[in-house]
């Protein structure tokens, strides 16, 4: 299944799991079955992954989202781009992220 993300669209947190941060990691735990993988019950995120995590929060569209990380690192807003939407992509396709809206 291919997904396809769009930086015009806002991105926020299933409701069939919950995240955590503990000792500066988040820790999602999937609270259904058919979340993720099957041998993954738990997912934790480095540090790129939880400033984007933390900005996922339905209301910011992903453009907005990649501006925001673009004036925190230093990196090419193309390589933050590509790196924010696939990791949306493989979150959405695990049931972890869901789309909210359309602009």
């Amino acid at each position: 299944m291919d997904i396809k993300i769009s930086l015009d669209n806002a991105y926020a947190v299933s409701e069939d799991v919950v995240a955590r941060e503990i000792e500066g990691e988040i820790i999602i735990v999937p609270l259904v079955a058919g979340i993720g993988d099957m041998e993954d019950e738990l997912y934790t995120l480095n540090e790129t992954g939880k400033a984007v995590w933390e900005r996922l929060d339905g209301q910011k569209v992903l453009r907005e989202v990649v501006e925001d990380l673009s004036s925190q690192f230093e990196a090419s807003a193309k390589d933050i781009r590509e790196d924010v939407t696939g990791f949306v992509a493989e979150l959405v396709k695990r049931k972890i992220l869901v789309e909210v809206s359309e602009a």
